[in-house]
């Protein structure tokens, strides 16, 4: 949506800036705390894993949010079946869901939450190279961002250390590729589905496979006394699910797509701030240089997928 620069009054021209600065400034309010919100998930994560398994932490996290979402998806009557193939893509979108929250829950506990962090939102180095392995056109952008990204984890992984170990890198960087899955999945999808038709159903299939292998990995649910991983449970349902990826949908509406879409960048840097207050995590200089790298390859992956065509899948 996109506001004019004067509107026309009973006095001539004047300006709206006020009321379209205001408007703006909530929409960057509401993005700045949404992106806040999404990095903190690895703090939140870790709190939760002190007395859980990954698997079932990503069960509660995607449980507890598919509850409200289920219900209002229910209420609106979006659970109407539009089209057949989609409710398949959901449903493979929905596995894929579960294994991008199972897998980079789980590297935490193998690496450090700025490169855990950094890694797994590394996703759009992967749409992007799916999109050349399909269009067998290669772009500038993409083969950069490509390049980027394998020196920069090239770099982080040849130098392991007790926070960053190959174990840790390989479940970030599988989460990236799941959650590239997903978003393929569901921009392949009718667009007669909308956002909470989407996510209605994605997010109880998750929750239901990652109960189901938390049960079968036997991973240890926390009991009622585990108060601070009960907490950091809540705040990745409540505050980096519900709130963080609701307000990145609001915002939308009223910035560019392309703004929102960079503003991704911001979640490892406030993960890495964050794990530095918190558990005094300080990653090494070739860790951070390596970070670097991969920061500039999501960079380009961004500015390249914007710049193109949506691909089918």
């Amino acid at each position: 949506m996109t506001y004019p620069t004067t509107l026309r009054g009973s006095r001539g021209l004047v300006k709206p800036s006020d009321a379209s600065l205001g408007v703006n400034a909530r929409a960057l309010g509401l993005l700045a705390g949404a992106q806040v919100a999404i990095g903190a998930a690895a703090i939140f994560a870790r709190f939760a894993l002190t007395a859980a398994g990954p698997l079932s932490v990503s069960a509660l996290r995607m449980g507890i949010a598919a509850v409200p979402v289920v219900a209002l998806a229910a209420l609106r009557g979006r659970y109407a079946r539009l089209d057949g193939a989609t409710e398949r893509r959901l449903q493979l979108a929905g596995l894929a869901l579960a294994v991008h929250f199972g897998t980079w829950i789980a590297s935490l506990q193998h690496a450090s939450v700025a490169v855990s962090t950094l890694l797994v939102c590394s996703t759009p180095v992967f749409t992007e190279a799916w999109s050349l392995t399909r269009t067998r056109r290669p772009r500038p952008l993409v083969l950069a961002s490509l390049a980027l990204a394998a020196a920069g984890v090239a770099i982080v992984a040849g130098v392991p250390s007790r926070s960053e170990t190959p174990l840790g890198i390989a479940l970030a960087l599988c989460g990236a590729a799941a959650m590239a899955v997903y978003l393929l999945l569901v921009r392949a999808s009718d667009p007669r589905y909308t956002t909470l038709a989407v996510v209605g159903r994605t997010y109880p299939i998750a929750a239901g496979v990652l109960t189901c292998g938390a049960v079968v990995a036997h991973d240890g649910f926390p009991g009622l006394h585990a108060s601070g991983a009960w907490a950091g449970i809540l705040a990745l349902a409540l505050v980096s699910q519900l709130f963080g990826h609701t307000a990145i949908n609001a915002a939308v509406r009223v910035l560019s797509a392309t703004f929102v879409a960079m503003t991704v960048l911001l979640e490892p840097l406030v993960a890495a701030i964050a794990a530095a207050i918190v558990f005094g995590e300080h990653p090494a200089p070739f860790t951070a240089a390596g970070a670097l790298l991969v920061l500039g390859a999501i960079a380009l992956a961004l500015r390249a997928e914007t710049a193109a065509p949506p691909l089918s899948v």
